[in-house]
């Protein structure tokens, strides 16, 4: 019996004869763009082979899923992967937009799947509403009357707001008047069904995380390293080819409402190529983009997680030598 304390499914301290069923584990590494969660990934798997254990990576960021994007995604090369099997990374076309609910059920095949092959599933992103979805399920909201969607997105911020205040008086409270997108989904949400989404959200199905061992880690480095480092990367992006990934992303006449085309970088590469901006001016939009994007997943990340999961606020956790010792439940 292995007594190395990492992550797997034998170490339970218990005799042959004598274990109990355990919930298969699952390790998760959260945090924002470019604070090294895909290096952790590979590292924590590496481990896991050095000891004769199988480990699979599966994607949980929003812009890998699409193949599209393999460079402004900054999804992992073949060479980055050092023989760990990779899933969910480019498995949807720009065409199709990929949901949270869609997420997930991709995701529970494949760690159910890496359960079945005796391997541990690392999970690895940092969009937090597919990592919500998979682990506490999705409210059963049905389709929203499109007359309703479209009389309520067609008002103001601050006049939607004041409505959610009469008619769904406790989620407005939660929101900020200024938040569009969760104000308006709120409103059309209580408009169309005559129930708050608190009631529908109180009926989540699908969730695998009372099924799995959680080990979770968050990654929280420092802010201005990290801001630093997403326009180092963006720069390199431009120059490694992220104009030819837009421009043939525009030849294709995509809806621009798709996903795909609200990536971070493509409208402000998509603005140079049209000619609507210079180099300079593309890629200082380009980083501010992100660092923006970086701003509300830091909000995201501290806030919308249980208080125990741990956070790492250092970004020298790669050179950890106990690697194991990060991932204890």
């Amino acid at each position: 019996m292995s007594t190395d304390n990492s992550l797997s499914f034998h170490d339970n301290g218990l005799d042959a004869g004598e274990r109990s069923p355990a919930k298969p584990r699952l390790a998760l590494i959260a945090g924002p763009t470019a604070s090294g969660k895909s290096d952790l990934a590979i590292k924590l798997a590496l481990h896991e082979r050095a000891l004769g254990r199988k480990a699979v990576v599966i994607n949980a960021d929003s812009a890998q899923v699409y193949r599209d994007l393999a460079v402004l995604s900054a999804r992992p090369t073949e060479q980055e992967m050092q023989g760990i099997p990779h899933r969910l990374f480019g498995a949807w076309d720009g065409a199709v937009a990929c949901s949270a609910a869609d997420w997930a059920d991709a995701a529970r095949a494949e760690i159910a799947q890496a359960h079945a092959d005796d391997a541990l599933p690392i999970l690895v992103g940092g969009t937090g509403l597919y990592i919500r979805t998979l682990l506490d399920g999705i409210a059963p909201v049905p389709p929203i009357d499109p007359a309703v969607r479209a009389a309520v997105r067609a008002m103001p911020v601050a006049q939607a707001w004041e409505a959610l205040r009469a008619e769904d008086p406790e989620r407005a409270a939660r929101l900020a008047p200024a938040d569009t997108t969760r104000v308006a989904r709120a409103l059309e949400v209580v408009r169309s069904t005559g129930r708050p989404l608190a009631a529908w959200q109180a009926e989540r199905s699908g969730g695998i995380g009372g099924t799995v061992t959680l080990a979770p880690v968050i990654l929280l480095p420092d802010r201005q390293w990290l801001y630093h480092r997403c326009d180092l990367r963006f720069r390199r992006m431009w120059q490694g080819g992220a104009i030819e990934e837009v421009r043939t992303l525009l030849a294709r006449g995509l809806d621009p409402a798709l996903p795909v085309m609200r990536a971070i970088g493509v409208p402000e590469i998509a603005a140079f190529v049209r000619g609507e901006s210079d180099a300079e001016s593309a890629i200082a939009a380009g980083q501010q983009a992100t660092r923006n994007y970086v701003k509300r997943q830091f909000t995201w990340l501290k806030h919308q997680n249980p208080a125990e999961w741990p956070r790492l606020a250092n970004e020298n956790y790669l050179d950890r030598g106990d690697i194991a010792g990060l991932f204890q439940t």
